[in-house]
């Protein structure tokens, strides 16, 4: 297997283990009812599943592509020059299929259960509206994902920048950023950040959640931009800068 398949085949995979562990919890915390009536006890299970889950991720596949598993990253990548359009496109094509991929095991575990309906318990899909625990607007949603998603992944390209002050715990780093953004975001939209996570478990609960996810692509990819715009005015991340050179692009941890 080339090296370029290697890396699509990591983050497949990788997005694929995402949605199917943490969309799996979130399922189980708010539509199985699994941590009781506690809204709170599920914010904070869905929360530390996503968490965990990216840092065991970027230690397992991090040497093989970066883990990214995430468009948002990938577009953050693509402005800040560590990425070619060719390389963020076959990243991007491999992300949402794994997010397909998980959501679809995902469904087919759910569907060995009793009396399990897609549309009442979920996929952990994200949404606004009536499918937002507080009601928030598509406005408010979108500019919700904006915001985290910029918190994000800008704390992924300063910590894999060359500057980086350690890059060796960057996972951890990555994995509370993660966690933190769906502390706050988890009540309001569910927490995207990431388009791929939000479009698997979407197609399979269609309905309103499809019919909304075009919210959780595009907010997440212009957060992604943002981050990296701002990183590049403060710490300078492209080509011939004090942050990562090129040929370092794909490695979160090596």
């Amino acid at each position: 297997m080339t090296e370029d398949a290697r890396k699509m085949v990591a983050e497949a995979l990788g997005t694929a283990i995402l949605v199917f562990i943490a969309c799996g919890v979130a399922a189980l915390s708010f539509g199985f009812k699994a941590t009781g009536n506690s809204v709170s006890a599920g914010v904070v299970a869905t929360a530390l599943a996503f968490g965990l889950v990216l840092l065991v991720l970027v230690y397992g596949i991090g040497p093989i592509s970066g883990c990214h598993i995430n468009p948002a990253v990938t577009m953050g990548f693509l402005v800040s020059r560590r990425f070619t359009i060719v390389e963020a496109v076959e990243y991007w094509a491999a992300q949402f299929i794994g997010g397909i991929g998980g959501a679809a095991l995902l469904w087919a575990v759910f569907s060995g259960t009793d009396n399990y309906h897609v549309k009442t318990q979920g996929l952990g899909a994200d949404g606004f509206n009536s499918l937002s625990m507080t009601g928030i607007n598509a406005g408010g949603a979108f500019l919700t994902e904006v915001v985290l998603t910029f918190v994000f992944v800008y704390v992924v390209l300063a910590v894999t920048g060359r500057i980086a002050s350690s890059p060796a715990v960057a996972g951890i780093a990555i994995g509370l950023a993660l966690m933190s953004v769906h502390l706050i975001g988890i009540p309001l939209t569910g927490t995207s950040v990431n388009p791929a996570r939000s479009l698997g478990p979407a197609i399979f609960v269609r309905g309103d959640a499809l019919q909304q996810v075009w919210l959780f692509i595009i907010a997440p990819l212009v957060g992604g931009a943002l981050a990296a715009i701002v990183h590049e005015v403060l710490v300078g991340t492209g080509a011939g800068s004090e942050g990562a050179p090129p040929e370092e692009a794909g490695e979160i941890l090596r």
